[in-house]
């Protein structure tokens, strides 16, 4: 796994993704790095197949054979999913550090540009601003057609991005002669598909977002959609990049939101045209495009990917070459992941609408995406809890007995210790003590916390794989509030545990997310 390094002047920002208090669950859904689980320990035989079978496979069941017991355990086993589909479908995307990307933030444009692997690539996308004063939250629509309008989203606060996907990978290409943004770097013959490009872009864009000085786009509140071939494109991005808040995908058909091993059961584009048509989907795919009951991972695990962000899927019910059917059994079965983690409420399928014009914003549409604009971009409401909203046109569904395992009871245990931290937390009476971790400069890291008992209290800083990086032992007084700074200089990107102990037990801790 290639280590990803922040530069002196690049900030460290370490956020809590557990133990938070209600009040600021909202800002947990979205990470402040594209992919949490990069250091997570992956390897995929062969070419992935497994034996033929029909029905979807296990979300649950990890790569070993055993099924998740912990919320915890999604960290790695979204990074073997990301994997297997990589392997599969898509194209095994290279890596690009944060540091790579740099660019401005303007009230009409944002500028990118990318230098990696000895080259260099740069594209722009406009900027359409609602108004008012930022800043504001932001949809990023691929080719600038087929969902809400710019105006609908103005309206209601949202500025507007438009993107063209060819800037990371275009159309009309040969397999062997990619071109595109990411091309430009990593080779014109590289396996990975151009929807995966145009996401890899769109991540370059959410790069450059983030460190601007935050007075124009809000980084944490954007979102993404567009419609048929742009849907699937849209889907893909909010897939592979954790901070993403809302995830929209329209009428995406074949290689977007359908299940594949789904294309025999209804009249939709067949898997051989959706590869040949265009190298949407990786290389990799040719191996399955004639057998999708041998992938280890269909596109319900996709859809269980972007979990817990935002999600609503809007489909088109009247046009069978867009596989609504396929596309509404991906949705029910993703969501019970988004239900075992404790946020069913998350995730939307609509497609209970009387039109049926291609890549036409339907008037049913509405309410469900001011629902969504609400909750995900303007941060609005409850985040938490709730059941799926699966809202099919009559009749038009996806054939549920493919789905054979049972959604688990997730525990909300912590992480599992790495060797070094005590496996059982120390019995302590009074409110649990709060911890937050802050960057103060450069790679100064800042860590508050309660005490919940006088002693002395350690605070230790561990990698999600073990290994001891920092401690410090403070004496404390009951219900007193303290602050340490460790200097770290610099640390590897990825996950990271913080344990408080007391007495030299373990009292709390969290897993904490650090950006490269």
């Amino acid at each position: 796994m290639e280590k990803r390094l922040l530069s002196a002047a690049t900030a460290l920002a370490l956020t809590l993704i557990f133990g938070l208090p209600a009040s600021a669950q909202s800002q947990t859904l979205v990470s402040d790095v594209e992919n949490e689980g990069a250091d997570c320990s992956v390897t995929i035989g062969g070419n992935g197949a497994i034996a033929a079978n029909s029905n979807l496979p296990d979300p649950f069941t990890k790569m070993n054979g055993q099924r998740m017991t912990t919320k915890a355990e999604w960290v790695c086993r979204r990074q073997e999913i990301r994997k297997l589909l990589e392997k599969t479908v898509y194209g095994e995307m290279r890596v690009t550090p944060f540091s790579a990307a740099t660019g401005t933030v303007s009230k009409t444009s944002i500028s990118v540009t990318v230098s990696d692997n000895g080259k260099t690539a740069t594209f722009s996308v406009s900027v359409d601003l609602p108004t008012g004063n930022g800043p504001f939250p932001a949809m990023i629509i691929y080719g600038g057609f087929g969902g809400p309008s710019a105006s609908t989203l103005k309206g209601q606060g949202v500025a507007v991005i438009t993107f063209d996907p060819a800037k990371g990978g275009e159309e009309g290409t040969s397999r062997s002669a990619k071109k595109g943004a990411y091309y430009t770097l990593y080779g014109g013959n590289s396996n990975l598909g151009i929807l995966a490009a145009q996401a890899w872009a769109v991540s370059r864009i959410i790069d450059v977002i983030q460190k601007s000085d935050g007075s124009i786009l809000k980084w944490d509140a954007i979102g993404v959609t567009g419609c048929s071939r742009y849907g699937k494109g849209s889907f893909v991005a909010g897939v592979f990049d954790q901070r993403i808040a809302l995830t929209m995908p329209i009428e995406s058909g074949t290689g977007g939101v359908p299940i594949m091993r789904g294309v025999s059961n209804e009249n939709k584009q067949s898997l051989t045209s959706a590869y040949d048509e265009q190298p949407w989907l990786g290389d990799v795919f040719n191996t399955f495009k004639s057998s999708p009951n041998t992938m280890p991972a269909d596109m319900h695990m996709a859809v269980a990917m972007v979990a817990p962000r935002g999600l609503l899927i809007l489909d088109n019910p009247h046009i069978a070459n867009l596989g609504p059917r396929s596309a509404h059994l991906s949705a029910v079965a993703g969501a019970e992941v988004y239900k075992a983690l404790g946020y069913g409420g998350n995730i939307t399928y609509f497609s209970n609408s009387a039109d049926g014009g291609h890549c036409t914003f339907q008037p049913e549409f509405s309410a469900p995406l001011t629902a969504n604009i609400n909750k995900f971009l303007k941060k609005q409401g409850t985040v938490t809890g709730g059941d799926p909203t699966i809202n099919p046109r009559s009749g038009v569904t996806g054939n549920t007995a493919m789905i054979t395992w049972t959604t688990p009871t997730l525990s909300d245990a912590p992480p599992t210790p790495p060797t070094g931290i005590a496996a059982t937390a120390a019995s302590v009476s009074g409110a649990k003590p709060v911890l937050s971790v802050r960057t103060v400069s450069g790679s100064a890291i800042n860590v508050n916390f309660r005490a919940v008992r006088g002693g002395e209290a350690e605070l230790r800083l561990y990698g999600l794989k073990g290994g001891l990086i920092a401690a410090a032992r403070l004496q404390t007084e009951t219900g007193g509030s303290y602050s340490h700074t460790f200097n770290v200089g610099k640390l590897p990107g990825g996950l990271y545990v913080a344990g408080l102990y007391s007495d030299g037990r373990l009292v709390e801790q969290a897993r904490v997310a650090a950006r490269r």
